[in-house]
């Protein structure tokens, strides 16, 4: 290993010593509590730590880094105290996730820190929207995201680097090429011979690095750091290493062969950089054992603080507390009587044009909201009101759009991201649930995006353009779900969803956008979430139900006079207004729960298990429910027709007042 000391002076080589040898001592210490059973789990980093050092001694202190789970020099590196960072590692309250996740499961807004998820890719696309907030912002700094040869593989990956790409975002990807992903090998993982063949597929430059020479790391990354905050670029690193010990402890190293893991130990970082700077007078073994003396003194110290703090108290307050940003709504309403009628389509981008204007640092993305204004045209005239930098065209990329969304946010930005149809957002589930959803719960970040779905069918558009997906998001904690019926509450509704710091799941329903229209304020005004709405009063039924549902319903309170129906429109899906309901059931005594979704597994199972529970003795017949069939939505008009609750609708309502 060749070390090249040119351009630092002895004291900036030290530092890097120091800061090299920190996380090998804490490892070895962490490597005795394992077996001792004092923590849990471990992800060792041993072998790679030149990586982590090279990495967060390029970037400035307020530049954003996105580890992984073997990157522990990046903790560190940033001074993350150590009885914090251990207490972390057992669980404890003081740790940065309460004890809700573990390891490097967690991020530092103080210490600009962003930690993974155990699916890999997705924090590079968290990557992609910090580095595109500095852009907006015109600052010129570089944000850096760490991953594994491994999860290139991930769709994530590509996603992540194409964003970056297309939108010259100043991200460099430092890929830790350590040969393994687990115990499977890279010519299991891919084809092509290095990383570097990536570059120039995305029109991005690519360098490697030996990720065991920490100034080869250093000098490397410093100078593109500098060079991407001047020019704003994405950039690939790909370091070459390896870890010395298995994916985790348990998992071992026996896969690897011998004499692959004699080659490596003899490219030991902290060994080799040690050696070089004692033979050339910049270390002396006194000052190794004073920097290792003074380390494990740290180390001591910060295990017997966390020691001493005994194991989180489960309060359920707390808990459930913590799934969201604290938040109290004020309702706003329009500063003036005007009114105008307008349709369903056109009050959501009323709404949306001015919380663009109520919200400078608000920025809407999506696929063909540009130029073209989005496939239902909800943005259109935006670009030339908002900018290109407000309005972001998008690749077709869920995943990363969403991630990227996040990752404005963790930077101080709002998001809008428009699904072009509610059934593509499957493409970025991984985001919405688990980064979305738990980011707050996890580690108090939290995640100001409004993921707008145009859903429902009605329209003929089959299977993959009419699902009403609604109760995929509604069993995920840590997400608030909206559905209105009608303008006046699309609009106010959308305005709320993005005036507040969570994670929004914004359903609009197609057929309702040019075939609905309504008086309401020209104003910004926001409507109460999580309140239900009486559409229409009633004596012997209490329909409950959302969005078309809403419609339906009416209709057929109309055909059947004799029946004295009472619609509540649930509006706000999570949280449900279950004292409405119960109002209503209470009047009414029989209840029928209504929605497009198919039946099994859908929100008005939820609604009817909770009336039957707490309202049972009110009831004079069992809750009814009716919803669309459990099948795919078919394509052909007939079919469609009776897919839908519609037809079948009229006869329950009927025997339940009968009951």
């Amino acid at each position: 290993m060749r070390f090249s000391k040119t351009g630092y002076t002895p004291d900036q080589l030290l530092h890097l010593y120091k800061e090299l040898i920190t996380p090998r001592l804490i490892e070895e210490k962490m490597l005795i509590l394992l077996r001792q059973g004092k923590i849990s789990k471990w992800f060792s980093g041993i072998g790679q730590e030149a990586v982590s050092v090279g990495a967060v001694q390029a970037l400035e202190a307020d530049e954003y880094i996105l580890p992984m789970h073997r990157n522990l020099g990046v903790f560190t590196g940033r001074n993350i105290p150590l009885n914090r960072l251990f207490a972390q590692f057992q669980g404890k309250l003081s740790g940065f996730t309460k004890g809700r996740d573990r390891s490097f499961h967690f991020g530092s807004k103080e210490h600009h820190i962003v930690g993974m998820i155990s699916h890999l890719g997705p924090q590079m696309a968290l990557a992609d929207g910090i580095a595109l907030a500095n852009t907006l912002k015109q600052e010129q700094k570089a944000t850096l995201v760490f991953t594994g040869d491994g999860a290139s593989s991930e769709g994530d990956f590509h996603e992540a680097l194409n964003v970056a790409a297309v939108w010259n975002l100043p991200v460099i990807f430092v890929i830790e090429n350590n040969g393994y992903g687990l115990s499977t090998p890279s010519h299991e993982q891919f084809k092509f011979n290095s990383f570097l063949d990536k570059g120039p597929a995305y029109g991005i430059e690519a360098v490697q690095v030996d990720g065991n020479n920490i100034l080869e790391v250093h000098r490397t990354i410093s100078k593109l750091v500098k060079e991407v905050r001047k020019n704003p670029k994405p950039v690939i690193v790909e370091a070459l290493t390896f870890r010395m010990r298995g994916h985790e402890e348990a998992s071992g190293t026996k896969y690897v062969p011998k004499e692959l893991m004699e080659h490596w130990a003899k490219k030991d970082p902290v060994e080799n950089y040690e050696q070089y700077l004692l033979k050339n007078g910049v270390l002396t073994e006194q000052l190794i054992e004073e920097y290792k003396a003074e380390i494990k003194a740290d180390i001591d110290t910060g295990l017997e603080t966390a020691y001493a703090e005994s194991l989180p108290e489960f309060k359920l307050e707390t808990e459930v507390g913590d799934m969201f940003q604290p938040f109290e709504q004020e309702v706003k309403t329009p500063d003036s009587e005007s009114k105008s009628d307008k349709r369903f389509v056109d009050a959501i981008s009323d709404g949306l044009k001015q919380s663009l204007e109520r919200y400078d640092n608000l920025v809407v993305m999506g696929q063909d909201i540009g130029d073209y204004g989005g496939v239902f045209k909800i943005t259109e005239g935006f670009i030339e009101k908002f900018g290109r930098e407000r309005i972001r065209n998008t690749p077709l990329c869920e995943s990363a759009i969403i991630g990227t969304g996040l990752g404005l946010c963790i930077n101080g930005y709002k998001a809008v991201v428009e699904m072009q149809f509610a059934d593509f957002v499957t493409c970025g589930f991984n985001q919405i649930v688990n980064n979305l959803a738990k980011i707050h719960y996890r580690w108090n970040q939290n995640a100001d995006v409004v993921v707008r779905m145009p859903t429902g069918a009605g329209v003929g558009a089959g299977p993959f353009h009419s699902q009403s997906n609604e109760a995929w998001f509604f069993h995920t904690p840590g997400l608030k779900i909206v559905y209105p019926s009608n303008p006046y509450d699309a609009k106010g509704l959308l305005n709320a969803a993005i005036e507040e710091p969570n994670p929004y799941m914004f359903f609009e329903h197609k057929a309702l956008y040019r075939s609905l229209s309504q008086e309401i304020p020209d104003d910004y005004y926001t409507i109460e979430v999580g309140k239900a709405a009486i559409t229409q009063e009633g004596e012997d039924i209490s329909i409950i139900t959302y969005g078309m549902g809403v419609h339906w319903a009416k209709a057929l309170s109309e055909e059947l006079k004799e029946i004295s129906i009472e619609v509540i429109d649930l509006r706000t899906l999570s949280p449900w207004d279950s004292e409405t309901v119960a109002e209503s059931v209470k009047k009414t005594n029989k209840a029928l729960v209504l929605h497009e979704d198919t039946m099994i597994g859908g929100i008005g199972a939820e609604v009817s298990a909770w009336i039957s529970e707490h309202l049972f003795e009110h009831l004079d017949a069992p809750v009814a429910r009716i919803a669309s069939l459990d099948t795919p939505v078919p394509f052909t008009k007939t079919l469609e027709e009776n897919f839908l609750p519609i037809k079948r609708l009229k006869e329950k309502v009927i025997d339940l007042n009968s009951y």
